[in-house]
């Protein structure tokens, strides 16, 4: 049996966090949906027989029905692939979900929060997934594998660590005897053994770093053999900028447009020690670089005494700080408003 796995696509999420560029939102949604008709395609070209979601295929809070209509249309597209849908804590199975009220392509099974088995000739599917947004026990205990000498999946989205999002335990897991696992919900790709994470099929942000895409499988004999096969034509990437020698807004702006990196998008770190304030108008950035963060720290030194204008002003605001009254970056912030107002010297 061949099969395609993948999981936490996360469609029409709204992208709203990783960019300082409003039009990377509906960049990326658009990359979402090449990813999946690549994903389709890929399925098309090689005859699957099976495709596995696992979970957090859509974000309940912001999906459409006409999103919802283009995923059923590429469902329609391999009539002769059996999908497989374990609703995650993100695309909850709720009454008034799509999963429950949309009429899905006759060959998608989208399974609830009830272990439930599907039997077919060479293999033996279980599946379960949320009911709600959020799931503090696991139905491992409901689940017996009968015939060991079929093939035995898993299909369920969860966290092999402690937390309110279908606790796995490794162990009890083990023990079951599958002989694959497909899992969501972690989307840093974990494909080492038969209990696999795909990862999310495109990156959704800085936190997801490296590259991302689906796992292709094939089971003769109950033994497994599987790839993984990327997706995302973009990756993210965090690059670190020391200015403590750049000395204009200008330079610093060539600088950063200097960075080069094909199909990536990057978060520039500003480092090191500024000579002048930094508020860089992003339209000035070239279009890969989607987001700055300003690290640095001003150059500038003040001692405290009771004798100077400059002295007393760093006593009272040492005061503020070190009573919590303002924090670091605002403190930072202020010693370089009075570097401009009171001079260095």
């Amino acid at each position: 049996m061949k099969f395609v796995h993948i999981a936490d696509v996360h469609l029409d999420t709204p992208f709203k966090t990783i960019s300082d560029r409003a039009d990377i939102g509906i960049e990326r949604r658009l990359e979402q949906r090449e990813a999946l008709k690549k994903v389709i395609n890929y399925i098309k070209e090689n005859n699957i027989e099976y495709l596995f979601i696992s979970g957090d295929l859509y974000d309940q809070e912001y999906i459409r029905e006409t999103s919802i209509s283009f995923l059923n249309d590429l469902f329609k597209q391999i009539p002769n692939t059996n999908i497989y849908i374990a609703p995650g804590n993100h695309d909850p199975y709720l009454k008034n979900s799509f999963y429950a009220t949309y009429a899905w392509n006759n060959n998608v099974k989208i399974f609830t929060n009830v272990v439930e088995k599907v039997e077919k000739d060479d293999v033996n599917i279980y599946g379960y997934g949320f009911n709600s947004f959020e799931m503090n026990d696991n139905q491992l205990e409901n689940i017996n594998i009968e015939n060991k000498d079929k093939i035995n999946i898993l299909i369920t989205h969860g966290d092999l660590n402690e937390s309110k999002y279908n606790p796995i335990k490794l162990n009890e897991l083990k023990e079951k005897g599958f002989d694959y696992v497909a899992l969501g919900h972690i989307h840093k790709r974990d494909d080492k053994t038969n209990i696999v994470y795909p990862g999310s099929l495109i990156s959704l942000g800085f936190d997801e770093l490296g590259e991302h895409g689906m796992v292709a499988g094939e089971i003769n004999n109950k033994e497994l053999n599987k790839k993984f096969i990327k997706i995302d034509e973009r990756e993210f990437v965090e690059y670190e900028l020391d200015v403590s020698n750049i000395l204009s807004e200008e330079e610093l702006i060539e600088k950063i447009n200097s960075i080069e990196g094909e199909n990536k998008l990057f978060k520039i770190i500003l480092v090191g020690y500024r000579n002048f304030p930094i508020n860089i108008n992003i339209k000035l950035i070239n279009k890969n670089i989607i987001k700055i963060k300003n690290n640095t720290k001003i150059k500038v030194e003040y001692k405290e005494n009771n004798s100077t204008l400059k002295g007393l002003f760093i006593k009272k605001l040492n005061e503020r700080k070190n009573n919590n009254l303002i924090d670091e970056k605002t403190y930072e912030e202020i010693l370089e408003i009075a570097e401009q107002a009171l001079g260095k010297k």
